[in-house]
């Protein structure tokens, strides 16, 4: 099992070399929480886009990579990357 990675409101993550990036963007209500995915980081065409999901929702699927939200808080989000 892979060691959890803990994101702080505004730390980024690099899903693997290929991938895109992913940056904890924080909890929007008590029941939703907001992950933003970069495309393209280090080209002059990057995009990004904010993705939402339910507190409850605790497997994603972010740039065909899945991810397993451990605990999510409005600081903080664990998750492991498969």
């Amino acid at each position: 099992m892979l060691e959890p990675i803990t994101l702080s409101v505004g730390q980024s993550y690099h899903l693997r070399r290929g991938k895109d990036r992913i940056i904890y963007a924080g909890m929007p209500s008590e029941e939703a929480y907001s992950i933003v995915q970069l495309k393209n980081a280090a080209m002059t065409n990057a995009m990004m886009w904010n993705l939402f999901f339910s507190k409850r929702q605790r497997n994603i699927t972010i740039d065909e990579i899945n991810i397993d939200v451990e605990n999510v808080t409005p600081e903080e989000i664990r998750l492991r990357v498969a």
